[in-house]
């Protein structure tokens, strides 16, 4: 068997609020009574706050046994959608620094030099990569990004008299759901075009669909099945031809990053995942950014302070009267922005590009070898053409034969060391899916080793599909009942709530 041999570590591990003893610390503060005079009385506890009594070692040891049982990047994560890269720890060490971590965005702009310099530094990059003439970082993640363009679209419409008038977001299945969702925030109304046979929808459900209510076309390409539709000019043209905006979702540019520009295809504004593409981490969905671009029509629109340069000094630009409002405090995860300045000032226009390559080739070679897996298909099977940056796949077939779910697999696969893949955005177009990216940081043994893994757990489960229903085996936990995940009585995320329900609930 080519799957490695693996166990979790394992430890009896309690929570936090279960450990230590009264009257215990690891750390002994000083009395400062004049420090309550800061503090509003408003905001001053009126109780001590519930809080486990431990010594330094003793917290130390715990989080040191959680990280432990959890598997992480370590594991080979293809976590297709949401491109998982490796985070230098040099970045991480900058990030510590008191240069950045105890600056505070009040401050006299003169005093933070440094910082406006990396913020300014990566705009004119992604200008480059993507054609636009300014980016701004205040999103917080890919959604505040979509966000930023409903809102900036707001901000267009009303400067053009057209607020009440264009109430239309058009959109598609296979968008990410961040589309749709921040449109209808926004209080737009939202059209979805649906796929057709060759894996996109058609030029003429696009002409149906757009009007003289029409506000944007927001849209994904590639998508996440890996097909890029060749139309994409011509949607542009039909949409601005209707007096629309065209927004360009690049949560696939691994496959095409330095191969296309977006306001070269005519749109009007993209946005692009820096804790994706760009190398910063995305632990936890965050702390993310999404930075926004757009082109110089929309730049009065942006959310503000903007960061402006003249002979080498950087000044911040508040907001005209005609802006759009904050998506975020201040100017964002700024430490998130330096990180992805080093990783594409590392890269250099060269480097992005042979990452492309790469990106296309490891999910071909994937692909090429998935399809010799038993029980899997990929989406749209009757397409025949190479797919880009990753290739929505499915189980279905598994499944009807063996009853074992696609969860199933994505949990046996833990026990080989391999971190759970990632399925599908809602809704599944595809039924039991799984979506593996390799982008350009895993090597080759390593996408062997995914799928030799993966090879076998198939196999288990024609041969013994028990075992893989009844896994994880060897985690650092069993697998956990599920029946009342979503039961409100029963889900707790506080320990005040949690020893509140535990105290009436049997267990």
């Amino acid at each position: 068997m080519k799957s490695p041999s693996y166990h979790a570590a394992r430890w009896a591990e309690p929570i936090i609020t279960e450990l230590g003893s009264e009257g215990r610390c690891g750390l002994f503060i000083e009395d400062a009574p004049d420090a309550l005079d800061l503090m509003p009385r408003a905001l001053r506890r009126t109780s001590a706050p519930v809080l486990p009594s431990l010594s330094e070692p003793e917290v130390f040891r715990h989080y040191l046994h959680l990280a432990q049982m959890t598997l992480g990047m370590q594991g080979v994560s293809l976590f297709g959608t949401c491109t998982m890269k490796y985070n230098a720890p040099v970045s991480e060490a900058i990030s510590w620094r008191p240069e950045m971590a105890e600056t505070h965005p009040l401050q006299d702009p003169e005093t933070l030099q440094g910082s406006l310099a990396f913020i300014h530094g990566l705009d004119r990059m992604l200008r480059s990569l993507s054609g636009m003439d300014r980016f701004v970082f205040q999103a917080g993640g890919g959604a505040d990004a979509a966000y930023t363009h409903c809102a900036v679209t707001r901000a267009w419409l009303a400067a053009r008299g057209e607020l009440g008038k264009r109430d239309e977001i058009i959109t598609s299945i296979q968008s990410h759901p961040c589309n749709p969702a921040t449109a209808a925030t926004a209080g737009f109304k939202v059209i979805t075009l649906t796929l057709e046979e060759n894996g996109y929808p058609s030029l003429e459900q696009l002409k149906a669909a757009v009007s003289d209510r029409t506000a944007a076309l927001m849209i994904g390409n590639p998508d996440d099945m890996g097909i890029y539709n060749p139309e994409i000019r011509e949607w542009v043209d039909v949409v601005h031809r209707a007096g629309g905006l065209c927004f360009y979702d690049h949560a696939n540019f691994n496959g095409v990053m330095g191969k296309i520009r977006a306001r070269e295809l005519g749109f009007d504004a993209c946005m692009f995942m820096l804790h994706k593409t760009f190398g910063a981490p995305k632990g936890g969905n965050g702390p993310s950014v999404g930075a926004y671009g757009c082109s110089a029509e929309l730049e009065p629109f942006l959310p503000a302070p903007l960061v402006n340069e003249e002979n080498g000094h950087y000044r911040l630009v508040q907001p005209g009267a005609g802006a759009s409002g904050h998506v975020r405090e201040y100017l964002g995860n700024v430490q998130q922005v330096m990180k992805a300045y080093a990783w594409t000032l590392a890269m250099g226009a060269d480097g992005i590009d042979e990452a492309s390559d790469l990106s296309v080739l490891a999910n071909n070679y994937m692909d090429h070898r998935l399809s010799t897996i038993r029980g899997l298909s990929h989406s749209h099977p009757h397409l025949t053409g190479w797919r880009m940056e990753m290739t929505r796949w499915s189980m279905e077939t598994l499944c009807r034969e063996t009853g074992v779910s696609v969860f199933d697999v994505q949990r046996r696969m833990t026990d080989f060391g391999i971190d759970a893949f990632w399925l599908s955005h809602e809704p599944w177009l595809v039924p039991e899916p799984f979506t593996p990216e390799a982008g350009e940081m895993w090597s080759l043994e390593e996408i062997d080793r995914w799928l030799d893994v993966l090879e076998t757990v198939v196999a288990e489960c024609y041969a013994d599909p028990e075992t893989v229903r009844t896994a994880p085996h060897r985690q650092a936990i069993r697998q956990l009942d599920q029946s009342h995940i979503n039961d409100p009585a029963r889900f707790a995320t506080t320990m005040r709530a949690w020893k509140r329900k535990s105290a009436v609930i049997p267990a």
